[in-house]
């Protein structure tokens, strides 16, 4: 199916989570927070708009650029609620949306595109949501735009759980052989860690203790001279640690091709697994 208004990116912020005593938005992750890393993954998928919903009034850590913020205008009325508010605000720009939570540590780009695809695939489909891992996993899934008012109604007449919405629309699930069917996330994502989240303090503290994905680093021109020519694996979860693993600064003479198309010197880009980082420099010279 051709989808003329493209896809989107929607995260779900959410607020203070009773068990961690904190927003897990504002987590640590690597120098950086799970929201911007979310939101960051999300914008390599899409070829639309990436919002946050955030509880109202809620304060947001950093946000890489251009990504837009929606303020839920309801709070405790849980992830439909968010849903509802995220997809209205991108249904004028967008057919379809990756919808998912924040605290999705090691969601994979590769992940997130097989889903869309699957929808955009399925005209009979309002929904796609992957089954993996044990479970159902709605807040990982991907959903038209054109739901949104009617999710909003659903809520106002008091069904705030995902499992009443799924009562009334189309949905496709995926399984997880049907997931790994994708080339590039078997490849990338074999054990589907992608929907892996972390509700407790030992599972925040256990994702951590994870190594950061494998990648490879290539330098280019000057700065592959002194024995640095030639792909490198290193493992890194930011462009700053890929930096610093190829011996390479970023400051205002190198520059960052990650796989070859997008053009950074930012640090606090998120990287995963199956990254090309190329270190080249700014004045052509690369």
């Amino acid at each position: 199916m051709a989808d003329d208004l493209g896809s989107a990116g929607i995260v779900l912020a959410g607020g203070r989570s009773s068990r961690m005593g904190r927003p897990k938005a504002a987590l640590e992750w690597h120098g950086s927070t799970l929201l911007h890393r979310t939101a960051s993954v999300l914008a390599r998928v899409v070829d639309g708009p990436v919002a946050v919903v955030a509880a109202p009034g809620q304060e947001l850590p950093g946000l890489p650029a251009g990504v837009e913020v929606v303020e839920d205008p309801v709070e405790g009325l849980g992830p439909m609620q968010g849903i509802a508010t995220g997809l209205a605000a991108v249904a004028d720009r967008a057919a379809a949306a990756f919808v998912c939570s924040t605290d999705l540590p090691f969601l994979h780009p590769a992940f997130a595109a097989a889903v869309l695809r699957v929808l955009r695939a399925n005209e009979d489909a309002d929904v796609v949501m992957p089954v993996a891992r044990g479970f159902r996993q709605p807040l990982a899934a991907a959903y038209r735009t054109g739901l949104a008012e009617f999710i909003q109604q659903r809520v106002k007449e008091g069904d705030y759980r995902p499992g009443m919405l799924f009562k009334h629309v189309r949905v496709l699930q995926l399984d997880e052989a049907t997931l790994l069917a994708d080339p590039q996330l078997a490849r990338t994502d074999p054990d589907l860690d992608s929907v892996v989240n972390v509700n407790e303090p030992e599972d925040y503290a256990a994702a951590r203790r994870r190594p950061p994905p494998e990648i490879v680093v290539e330098r280019f021109g000057a700065l592959a001279s002194g024995g640095h020519r030639g792909p490198r694996r290193v493992r890194a979860a930011t462009l700053g640690a890929a930096a610093a693993e190829a011996e390479v600064t970023l400051d205002r003479h190198v520059l960052a091709a990650l796989n070859g198309d997008q053009i950074t010197r930012d640090p606090a880009v998120p990287l995963v697994t199956g990254d090309v980082v190329s270190f080249l420099t700014a004045d052509g010279g690369g």
